[in-house]
């Protein structure tokens, strides 16, 4: 057995046996695709953004989730208040730039969050990492146009200079935490046609952080797993509709697949 089949069997039967609450603070357009990741993963999701619960709420969570993606200001405050009080108890904290570089009030949000709560995860497409790393980056909405190699060098910069472990997802994911680093090699271009991939990739990185702590090795296999699973799924559905459905039940029935042996991580 492989070095990463064995820690994934390890992780997922923690992730299975604790159900560890994952606390999101997330956009309209995917809390219902992302609590039901969370919970096809064996993980338990809460969805709770009101000022006035939010640091209580956080409380009981082993990962927490900031996910800018429909921003109002009452949403900015409370991504702040609970991602403080995430941070006082030690909850890994990631968070999903959604759009950075779109418009001046996701830049700025992303750049304050990084400032004031200090994320353990970024999770994110290539030109919203590199916005957030003060490079120039091509962005269309939340969809990034950036073409080329990816940048290894910039992101472990940004993972040196704030602390956190950058996720960044495309035709290859990269993970590094400024030291080591991965690249990952599952997926299928089907996850590009649904809506919510890219978060729910979050979630599985906040699931595998609960399991394992913010490390760059939990993060590669939170990436990693939800990739697979969508090879899975794309072996077994006829187009987006299907494919959604098929990949929460990939994610699901994971252990009885597998799944281990399908993890393609490479260290860099």
């Amino acid at each position: 057995m492989s070095n990463w089949k064995k820690k994934y069997v390890e992780m997922d039967k923690i992730i299975r046996e604790k159900r560890p609450m994952i606390h999101h603070i997330t956009n309209y357009v995917v809390m219902n695709v992302t609590a039901n990741v969370t919970l096809a993963m064996g993980a338990s999701p809460v969805m709770a953004h009101a000022n006035e619960e939010v640091e209580d709420m956080v409380v009981f969570a082993s990962a927490h989730v900031l996910n800018p993606g429909t921003l109002s200001p009452h949403w900015i405050t409370a991504m702040l208040k609970s991602g403080k009080k995430a941070k006082e108890l030690g909850i890994p904290i990631v968070l999903d730039p959604v759009g950075a570089g779109a418009t001046k009030l996701r830049t700025d949000t992303c750049l304050q969050i990084l400032e004031e709560v200090r994320p353990d995860v970024i999770r994110g497409n290539q030109a919203e990492v590199m916005i957030l790393a003060g490079k120039e980056a091509q962005i269309q909405g939340v969809d990034s146009l950036e073409t080329g190699e990816a940048p290894i060098g910039a992101f472990k910069a940004l993972a040196r200079q704030t602390g956190a472990v950058i996720c960044v997802t495309g035709p290859v994911d990269h993970v590094t935490d400024g030291e080591k680093a991965y690249a990952i090699e599952n997926g299928h271009p089907m996850m590009a046609n649904v809506t919510g991939t890219g978060c729910s990739s979050t979630t599985a990185v906040a699931v595998y952080c609960a399991a394992g702590g913010a490390t760059v090795e939990s993060c590669a296999m939170g990436l990693a797993v939800f990739g697979a699973c969508g090879e899975l799924a794309a072996e077994e559905s006829r187009g987006p509709g299907s494919f959604q459905v098929a990949i929460i039940d990939a994610l699901f029935n994971a252990p009885a697949r597998d799944l281990g042996a399908r993890l393609r991580i490479k260290e860099l």
